[in-house]
């Protein structure tokens, strides 16, 4: 065996190493889906802690993405990676021994930051180690990772939580963690871009402050109230954290004019934005996240708590979306290559859409699973088609030594659409569950505690209970596929991209 063949090998064992990293991170979005019933009984959770136990970690992750994809570029691609992995699995130990709803939120706060070091990294990375077609295969394989782990999340966390223990969720981590650091350092060359002195400081803090009051804003509206306070007859502190927004995004942005005329280091190259293909794409990636990912947050709790699916059969019909994205994903670049890549993000959309519409239009305490796991399956496709392909639009023209501060702003992209997209997702499933049940002692009860509590019902108030959640579920896919038909509007702008 030559040393060129040596060589490739390698790099196809750094990608599996790569991969497996950003299955992590995004297995640990989704794996708590279906253990929150477990943990809501375990520490006695509200409704509102088990949005922020979803939330927190997004929140941080897509917040601190475009300082560490930066970051990456100036100490080095594949150290931050292996720090993030790092972080990652030591505050998923810490979160596998949570005590209280409190603890489990800070773990999962600090989990997002080592995800958020990993995932604009793992793309300059690839970015820089394949080229031509092996870049397009290599992001591929990338893209179905992001599929298939989303939705194998809930069946590895319904396992875990149905066998073992929802703790377990969090732990299994750490021989990921170890087999993804020992592959990264064995088989992942260290790639470095733009060497400048000085950094973006109040950009970044600018930037973790614009997103953390907007999604704060979103999450607590419900419970203190959108203007006026649920508790008092007092204003909510909620317009306020708006104003918060509106200021700390308007100070973000001229800062970062000020900086880039400057020629002063900055958080957001506006120069990239040039560059038709990265910026009509990360566009189109925002919106197209907002409906994406969402809906994955009310079904389980649906699943188990309407109808009475163990942690792990959850999982499984949840498996049918991961099935849909691999399928998909393997016929992408054949299918690419034929249609271009912005016609197989459209067809992916569309998919993601038509799935999305089945659930909304489907779902009822009295539905055939099998129809809710087909229209999964018809969503999984779409997510396998539309993620790998609308990578390689948004990267495709952006500079190997830009590929850091790129990977980190189209991350963000994504993780932005999907932050605001799980919050207002939730917000309105809480919010029709909390109409759908009406004037009721047992009301404030049941959406504190996300609906775990209507199998404790007597038949006729569980029937309703049922009925309330079943509506507020499909109340909330609309919203998704609306969403998502938004996101297929925008990708129209994306035009023919050309392969690197």
């Amino acid at each position: 065996m030559n040393e060129k063949s040596v060589k490739d090998r390698g790099r196809w064992f750094g990608l599996v190493a790569i991969s497996l990293g950003v299955a992590g991170i995004i297995v640990d979005a989704t794996i708590v889906n279906v253990a929150i019933p477990s943990i809501i009984a375990d520490l006695k959770v509200t409704a509102t802690q088990t949005q922020w136990i979803q939330e927190a970690y997004t929140l941080v992750f897509a917040s601190t993405l475009l300082v560490f994809g930066r970051l990456s570029d100036r100490f080095g691609r594949r150290n931050l990676f292996v720090l993030g992995m790092l972080i990652f699995v030591i505050s998923s130990l810490t979160a596998a021994q949570a005590n209280s709803g409190a603890f489990l939120i800070e773990s999962r706060l600090i989990q997002g930051i080592g995800g958020a070091m990993m995932l604009p990294t793992s793309l300059s990375l690839l970015n820089s180690t394949f080229f031509g077609k092996e870049r397009g295969i290599a992001f591929a394989i990338w893209g179905s990772t992001i599929g298939g782990a989303a939705a194998l999340g809930p069946l590895i966390g319904g396992w875990l939580t149905t066998n073992l223990s929802w703790r377990w969720a969090f732990g299994i981590n750490l021989p990921l963690g170890i087999i993804v650091i020992t592959g990264a350092y064995l088989f992942v060359k260290e790639s470095k871009g733009d060497i400048e002195s000085g950094a973006d400081y109040l950009g970044a803090l600018l930037s973790v402050l614009t997103m953390g009051s907007l999604v704060y804003a979103l999450i607590e509206g419900r419970s203190l109230g959108w203007w006026k306070s649920l508790e008092g007859d007092g204003l909510s502190v909620v317009p306020y954290f708006v104003a918060a927004f509106v200021i700390f995004l308007s100070l973000f942005i001229k800062i970062q004019i000020d900086r880039n005329r400057a020629n002063k280091p900055v958080l957001l190259d506006l120069s990239l934005l040039s560059i038709n293909s990265f910026r009509n794409g990360n566009i189109a990636a925002a919106i197209i996240s907002l409906g994406e990912f969402g809906l994955i947050f009310a079904l389980p709790l649906w699943l188990q708590n309407v109808r009475g699916q163990s942690a792990f059969d959850s999982g499984l019909i949840l498996l049918a979306l991961a099935i849909g994205s691999f399928v998909a994903s393997g016929a992408g670049a054949g299918i690419s290559s034929k249609l271009g890549a912005a016609k197989v993000v459209q067809v992916g959309i569309a998919l993601e859409l038509i799935g999305v519409l089945g659930i909304a239009l489907l779902i009822s305490p009295t539905v055939a699973l099998w129809q809710i796991a087909f229209a999964l399956f018809v969503y999984g496709m779409g997510v396998g088609l539309a993620t790998a392909q609308l990578t390689g639009v948004i990267l495709v023209d952006v500079p190997v030594e830009r590929s850091g501060q790129a990977s980190g702003m189209q991350s963000t992209s994504r993780q932005l659409g999907s932050a605001l997209g799980i919050a207002i997702l939730g917000t309105v499933l809480f919010s029709s569950f909390n109409s759908g049940l009406g004037e009721s002692p047992m009301t404030e009860p049941l959406v504190k505690s996300a609906g775990a509590l209507i199998n404790t019902l007597p038949p006729e108030s569980k029937a309703l209970a049922s009925e309330a959640f079943s509506s507020a579920t499909s109340h909330s896919a609309f919203i998704a596929a609306l969403f998502l038909f938004f996101g297929l509007l925008s990708t129209f702008s994306l035009g023919k991209s050309r392969s690197n």
